[in-house]
């Protein structure tokens, strides 16, 4: 994954650069090309706002697309614990009808369990809703990390 690149550099990168560093953190050909069609970007909120705005934009279908992508990856578990995950996983996707996707950022296997449970309870449109939310977040995440933070790294 790209790393560290900068909002100048990304603004300034080939057309085809920049559409490969911005799939590697959406997972999206559309959404993708679309961040890099709005180039240049004046900072990174402006990229990040553009990026939640197009993702909430997707079909249903393409958000489908986007979750294959997204595997569940919590802190190590043992193996009872990633069973339980695989289950409860199963569990929803037979219920919902399309993948389990959460910003698991330093949570263990109980705190995605505990969370999978408790969004079993929503119906599938609010469940598409917080698909969403997720997936901004993981987004945001990635295209942070993708530019380094505002302003440049310092030069020693």
């Amino acid at each position: 994954m790209h790393q560290g690149i900068g909002l100048e550099a990304f603004n300034a990168m080939p057309q085809r650069r920049a559409m490969h560093a911005v799939y590697e953190c959406v997972h999206c050909v559309t959404l993708a090309g679309d961040l890099v069609a709005g180039r240049p970007y004046p900072n990174h909120d402006a990229l990040f706002r553009r990026a939640d705005a197009l993702l909430f934009g997707l079909s249903e279908q393409s958000v489908d697309a986007i979750l294959q992508a997204y595997p569940c990856s919590v802190r190590p578990c043992d193996d009872a614990e990633r069973s339980a995950l695989r289950a409860a996983e199963q569990r929803y996707t037979d219920k919902f009808g399309f993948d389990y996707v959460m910003y698991v950022a330093g949570l263990c296997a109980p705190d995605v369990l505990t969370t999978i449970a408790d969004r079993m309870h929503h119906d599938v449109e609010t469940e598409r809703k917080v698909v969403r939310n997720e997936l901004a977040k993981i987004n945001r995440t990635r295209l942070e990390r993708m530019l380094g933070p505002e302003g440049g790294f310092d030069n020693w």
